[in-house]
């Protein structure tokens, strides 16, 4: 009998969002790919905000903060990226998971309290997501935005993101209305999660954790180019390192 392994999925489920359909479907083509059985739950951002949240939390193998923004609780998705990274869930963030990843890190790891996206209008002093800059193929109206497949992304040599595609230049799919403000790349780096992938411009489009079990965001959606022949091999790696966690924590309880 497969393993079962659980994902939870942080945001706000839409059932008219492509990327959110997508994203259930990425795991499950993984899954199959692994011999393994796929149970995913969404969970709500308002949720997670809430008392209790961290015992949910648990309950799961892996976390993928989802496309999406603005999420229903800015403050629940922070709050579950937190976990992620403070307790080393394997975790992978893309489009606004990716994006919020990052305002976590520069506020609860650099102090940096009133980080915010330019989505939100806060006011702040410190927007370290703003608007896309890039002009790119299929982009509709006066806004600047991300949107279909992007080629030329290059990939640091040497990264946890190299060896998962195995090739240094990848093309994925966009579809977002914000990037990392270049001004704050220092963010992410004395964070401790250095770029793994640049755009054509040099724009920061991944992060990762050298010291996590599996921590990455992604500004592109893998999960928009996974097929049930063809599963992402991001996805993949994703959903290995979970099921390993999930592994161990039954190893490590029956121990006790």
């Amino acid at each position: 009998m497969a393993d079962t392994v659980r994902i939870g999925i942080l945001g706000d489920f839409n059932s008219e969002f492509r990327s959110h359909q997508a994203t259930n479907d990425a795991l499950q083509h993984a899954a199959a790919k692994l011999n393994l059985k796929m149970e995913s739950v969404w969970l709500p951002t308002p949720s997670l905000a809430e008392a209790g949240a961290t015992k949910v939390l648990e309950g799961f193998d892996g976390l993928w903060a989802s496309p999406g923004s603005p999420y229903k609780s800015m403050e629940g998705m922070l709050k579950g990226i937190e976990f992620a990274r403070r307790h080393d869930w394997p975790f992978l963030g893309t489009c606004g998971g990716f994006q919020y990843a990052v305002i976590e890190c520069a506020r609860n790891v650099l102090g940096m309290k009133d980080a915010d996206t330019a989505e939100n209008n806060s006011g702040s002093k410190n927007i370290i997501i703003y608007p896309v800059a890039c002009a790119v193929p299929n982009r509709a109206g006066d806004a600047p935005k991300l949107s279909g497949m992007v080629p030329e992304i290059r990939i640091r040599p040497g990264s946890y993101l190299q060896t998962f595609y195995g090739v240094d230049v990848i093309q994925e799919e966009f579809f977002c209305n914000f990037e990392l403000n270049p001004d704050y790349e220092w963010c992410s780096i004395e964070a401790g999660f250095p770029i793994a992938a640049r755009g054509p411009q040099g724009e920061v489009r991944a992060i990762e954790s050298p010291t996590h079990r599996f921590f990455i965001a992604t500004l592109f959606q893998p999960q928009l180019s996974s097929k049930p022949k063809k599963p992402h091999p991001l996805v993949i790696a994703f959903v290995q390192a979970a099921a390993d966690w999930g592994r161990k924590k039954l190893d490590d309880s029956v121990l006790e």
